[in-house]
């Protein structure tokens, strides 16, 4: 008997489809609405948001927040004289807490679809020509629709070890990692990044023993050294352990068997080789495998069309304007060249689909934060001191300590500095390093600084609010020139 083949329909026609509902790709959709385009978003999943509303960037913070508030009731209320009796986790609730705050989000992103007119294409799209993309519902239809433009968003996914692969139990993705049913007992990361050192933070706090394998020989590799170096001490006095220079060979898997402290054995031993040649083994319950993203391409048809990728790196080779090597096809976000990071994302949404309307697009990379929630948070923008340097820069470096702010002692939150490195001979800022309380929020302040070019002494100059933990950001740029007041 001859298996029927699946069946086909035809589908509308549209100025702009995008393929991937992330923060790029209903960005580019909303913004591309606005400016008179009739749009279509494809996304496979039942809510929009992508990877970063669903199981990113938002629930990884809600857990961040929630444990936190849970580490400072056991550790820190107390200074403040606040006492409990008993303080107890329910992480039900805590996840249902995160849920929550995922649910509000995606919705949103329906609601504003539904407000700018966008329409959502619900299935898995592919390529079927330079002006077509097919798109496969739940049920199997495949409904083939066409478009003046089509933009690829389809976002990135965890990177995975060939000797260490994922099966959604013992060894996990940051997926997994964010929806566990318990705490682990033991958890081990495999990759010092700021995936793994955020989620290592939330299980460290609500009690599993963490430990971290690091290849490199220090933890985020990118970031001014002496601002990791001080995230590095930060982290194993919350009580994470580091193996730095710390190659992971492999793991011994058993029956699905979890460590609960009752004499279970472990479901897994990470087996790993230090610099020395020392063979090391980690047993624990849990591996979180968190050693990069890749571009997601599965399924996408860039073969079969001919549009034009790295195959060793997954990105896809566009041009300023973002388009292929088919003027018709287009892509952005953590498909091409640069930090994946959603803003970076959301960034290059709005100057395509500006673009593609005929008005001026234009991002400057050389302004996009990036940010570690871990508490003290790491944020940064611009180059660090070591790039400086290796370019041939003379530098004048301000820093100025969060022990020496007032809000930040009201706060309890003195851990951490700001550092300003700036261009001795113009005095223009070339990178600012935050690591200490809200310093995701700080940021902003230098990146709009460094987009209008500007000085070390127009930060001095400006009038901050006091107390305010952005004073310290104000003494760093007076620390410049050798004249904070407070230090």
């Amino acid at each position: 008997m001859s298996q029927s083949s699946p069946s086909t329909a035809t589908g509308g026609r549209y100025d702009l489809i995008v393929i991937g509902g992330g923060p790029g790709g209903y960005v580019a959709a909303i913004r591309a609405a606005q400016l008179g385009l009739k749009v279509a978003c494809v996304e496979k999943r039942s809510t929009l948001g992508g990877t970063c509303l669903n199981i990113g960037c938002i629930p990884s913070k809600a857990l961040l927040d929630s444990s936190e508030l849970y580490h400072l009731a056991h550790h820190r209320f107390q200074r403040h004289g606040i006492k409990f009796a008993n303080v107890e986790l329910d992480l039900g609730a805590m996840m249902g807490r995160k849920d929550e705050v995922v649910t509000q989000l995606t919705r949103g992103i329906e609601g504003l679809f539904k407000k700018n007119k966008v329409a959502w294409l619900h299935g898995f799209g592919r390529l079927a020509s330079p002006t077509t993309v097919a798109v496969k519902a739940a049920d199997g239809v495949e409904t083939f629709h066409e478009a003046g433009h089509i933009l690829l968003a389809t976002g990135s996914e965890p990177t995975e070890l060939p000797f260490l692969k994922f099966d959604g139990h013992t060894v996990v993705s940051s997926t997994e990692a964010l929806a566990f049913d318990r705490v682990p007992d033991h958890l081990v990361i495999v990759g010092g990044g700021y995936i793994g050192l955020e989620l290592g933070s939330v299980w460290k706090r609500l009690g599993s023993k963490v430990t971290v394998l690091e290849f490199l020989p220090r933890i985020v590799p990118f970031a001014d050294h002496e601002i990791a170096d001080h995230l590095l001490r930060s982290l194993k006095k919350l009580g994470l352990e580091f193996h730095l220079e710390t190659k992971v060979t492999g793991a011994l898997i058993s029956n699905g068997a979890n460590a609960n402290g009752s004499g279970v054995p472990p479901a897994a031993v990470v087996l790993a080789e230090s610099k020395s040649g020392e063979k090391l083994e980690f047993p624990c319950d849990k591996v979180l495998v968190s050693v990069g993203r890749r571009p997601y391409l599965d399924g996408l048809g860039l073969a079969e069309i001919g549009v034009e990728y790295d195959p060793k790196s997954g990105k896809v080779k566009t041009d300023s304007h973002f388009r292929t090597n088919i003027p018709t096809i287009s892509a952005l976000g953590d498909l091409i060249d640069g930090p994946m990071l959603a803003h970076k994302a959301e960034e290059e949404g709005v100057a395509f689909a500006e673009l593609l309307a005929g008005k001026p697009g234009h991002i400057n990379y050389d302004t996009i934060p990036a940010v570690i929630y871990t508490w003290p948070e790491m944020a940064s923008v611009g180059i660090n001191e070591q790039q400086a340097r290796e370019r041939g820069y003379d530098l004048a470096i301000g820093k100025f300590p969060f022990t020496a702010n007032g809000r930040a002692k009201a706060m309890d939150e003195t851990e951490g500095l700001v550092k300003i490195i700036a261009d001795a001979k113009t005095d223009r800022v070339l990178g600012v390093h935050i690591i200490g309380p809200r310093a995701s929020d700080m940021i902003a302040e230098a990146v709009a600084v460094m987009e209008f070019g500007g000085t070390a002494e127009d930060i001095a100059r400006t009038c901050h609010a006091h107390p305010t933990l952005s004073e310290a950001f104000k003494e760093a740029a007076l620390a410049v020139d050798r004249r904070a007041i407070h230090i």
